[in-house]
């Protein structure tokens, strides 16, 4: 069985269901294959800076993640043992007044936002086909996909592949696009948590004591999506049958205040863990295709710009494929460039916030300690932090110079 298409896209998540969605309502006909069948819960992926709310407005699909039950944060805090809590909550962060507009960085489980883009999509008109399997890809000047789906053998045609088919990318390695890799950092365990009422559900808290960086980003109705950091050399440490209870225990820390509400919490989801690192190529296109998200490379999640990264590579491969009919590796040119520059800059952000929240011992203390004292001292250091709400392009490109790093850790 052979169809015709403007666009295939490979991978219904965030990415996937965004682009449908905007390609379908101007017209463009377009296939999404999924392979999964269940949206589960990836450990990431849930929480949108304000600069990414910016995109998603643009995008026209803002209204449809509150109306799912997307949660505005409003305020932040760093705490740690480093610095004493009432200090943390004088330099508090009002994330409301960031971006224009935005309310504060959003909050919606990953399920759910994808549930709520795959209805959307299916709503402006694209096809969406869940439990695909795509064993070939064929790309070039005429690219084509051959799928299973219920028993059936299938080939959709298409103008282009648009790869949003996440880390391991067939559509990337179709079209011979390889990843730079920087190395792992440090490690971050992920789970959610229901039953936190006594903590504030507009208040987002990270806090780094002893050998562990703690991050609480609540999602409403008690629920918080809960990140711990903690060295490499360990990987396993809250692994087995044991883990979630072993990653609450560890919330039971002097330097938060309220953390006993998140340790004495119950868990809402899988425990796990992942390295942290980046990856990128700065060309996220080639004949026949285009990545976009996780595909086209990752920001290192330590500072939470994945879904926000996501939404602007929609918008501009969006544009640029409404705007004319040459949908050639030239006319995605500009989308390479920017977003080139947009995760060099992220990920100068990602590894200076691990140099200092995501090392541990007595040094690294007292380096915490000398970094809040410089920051209050000079704005311009914040800047670096600052770009991931506001967006990188959005601070001057002074922030991402190494001799700002070299002056902020000395």
């Amino acid at each position: 069985m052979e169809q015709a298409y403007d666009v295939v896209i490979i991978g219904g998540g965030i990415g996937g269901g965004a682009l449908a969605t905007v390609l379908a309502r101007a017209g463009k006909s377009t296939l999404v294959l999924e392979k999964s069948t269940v949206y589960r819960d990836r450990v990431r992926g849930e929480w949108m800076a304000p600069w990414g709310v910016a995109e998603a407005r643009r995008l026209g699909l803002y209204d449809a993640l509150i109306a799912a039950g997307g949660h505005h944060l409003t305020t932040h805090r760093t705490y740690g043992d480093h610095i004493e809590p009432a200090e943390a909550e004088a330099a508090q962060l009002d994330m409301s007044a960031l971006v224009a507009d935005v309310a504060g960085p959003l909050c919606l489980g990953h399920p759910k936002h994808c549930e709520t883009l795959e209805q959307t999509a299916r709503a402006a008109g694209a096809t969406v086909l869940r439990g695909a399997g795509v064993p070939e890809i064929t790309l070039g000047r005429a690219p084509s996909v051959r799928y299973e789906h219920e028993g059936a053998a299938h080939v959709a045609r298409a103008r282009i592949v648009v790869g949003a088919d996440g880390r391991g990318s067939m559509v990337r390695q179709a079209a011979g696009i390889a990843l730079h890799r920087n190395p792992t950092h440090h490690f971050m365990g992920g789970m959610l948590i229901e039953g936190a009422h006594g903590w504030d559900d507009r208040l987002q808290a990270i806090a780094s004591e002893g050998e562990g960086h703690y991050l609480a980003f609540p999602q409403g109705g008690g629920r918080i999506r809960l990140y711990l950091g903690f060295p490499k050399d360990d990987p396993s440490r809250y692994a087995g049958a044991g883990g979630p209870r072993a990653f609450l225990d560890a919330f039971h820390i002097a330097s938060l205040p309220g953390s006993e509400h998140i340790a004495n919490a119950t868990p809402a989801g899988p425990c796990s863990a992942y390295p942290n690192e980046d990856a990128w190529t700065d060309e996220p296109c080639a004949d026949g295709a285009v990545l976009v998200g996780d595909s086209a490379g990752w920001n290192d999640p330590i500072i939470g710009q994945g879904l926000s990264i996501t939404y602007r590579d929609v918008r501009l491969v969006g544009e640029i494929m409404l705007a004319c009919d040459d949908w050639s590796p030239a006319a995605f040119a500009p989308y390479g460039v920017e977003r080139a520059e947009r995760m060099r800059r992220l990920r100068f952000s990602a590894a200076l916030q691990s140099a200092i929240e995501n090392e541990f011992g007595e040094e690294a203390r007292a380096r915490r300690r000398r970094v809040h004292e410089r920051r209050r001292a000079d704005p311009t250091f914040i800047l670096p932090a600052l770009a991931t709400m506001v967006g990188p392009d959005a601070v001057p490109a002074l922030a991402f110079e190494e001799t700002l790093r070299e002056r902020l850790l000395a």
